[in-house]
């Protein structure tokens, strides 16, 4: 197992869109192992290959209380939104440090892939939920802060590039 290097905002590379996994194979599922290692160290309840520069449709997932539920998400896609939305305040490791209020559908349905490839589909509503649409935007290359107003985009933008330039110091 290693830790991977997490991809920070402004990154270019978080806009790439990933492409489907083809086949579920043992590069993959050591990718996942992986990847769930880096996101518990982090520490963090999802992480999106795109965020550690894979741009394949994969994310892993755990909002259990005891880090102890691993969800695995091969090529995830939503099935059905609620027309009822909610806010949660996100934050991302991508983004460390930054926490904002974002609206999304409050339920949605979702299909994907398992670490195994068997295909399964689940109901999500609350932090599951959010963070579902959360790390698929990742897939699709979007990053949470892009919900927000543009000034807040360029405030983020600056912070980030401000921490960058004293890690680099460092």
């Amino acid at each position: 197992m290693a830790l991977l290097s997490i991809l920070r905002y402004p990154d270019p590379r978080l806009h790439k869109i990933a492409k489907p996994v083809a086949v579920v194979d043992d590069r993959i599922r050591q990718l996942v192992r992986d990847m769930a290692e880096t996101m518990y160290d982090a520490p963090g309840v999802g992480l999106a290959a795109t965020q550690i520069d894979v741009h394949e449709r994969l994310i892993v997932i755990d909002v259990s209380e005891n880090h102890d539920d691993l969800l695995v998400l091969i090529n995830p896609e939503i099935t059905w939104r609620s027309n009822e939305c909610q806010t949660f305040e996100e934050g991302c490791l991508s983004v460390p440090g930054i926490y904002d209020e974002v609206e999304r559908p409050a339920q949605i349905r979702f299909r994907a892939l398992d670490a195994d490839g068997n295909s399964y589909e689940k109901e999500a509503d609350g932090l599951l939920a959010v963070c579902v649409q959360h790390e698929i935007d990742h897939l699709d290359g979007k990053v949470f802060v892009e919900y927000l107003s543009p000034l807040k985009q360029n405030r983020i933008r600056t912070k980030m590039r401000k921490q960058e330039r004293q890690a680099e110091r460092v």
